[in-house]
């Protein structure tokens, strides 16, 4: 379960300096950081959310 914390961490990370590429004008960059922090966002609730069905399963 730990690396669902870690990827919960990092996505807010990636969106912080999604927005501190915007300001600075660095659009490019900007986008690449808002598609990193997506991913880890995603997937830090997908496991989060397999992993509570699992042990409601079980």
């Amino acid at each position: 379960m730990r690396h669902v914390y870690i990827r919960g961490i990092l996505a807010p990370i990636w969106l912080a300096a999604a927005a501190v590429s915007g300001v600075s004008g660095n659009l490019e960059w900007a986008g690449l950081y808002v598609l990193m922090g997506a991913a880890f966002g995603f997937s830090a609730w997908a496991s989060w959310k397999k992993a509570k069905n699992d042990k409601r399963g079980s």
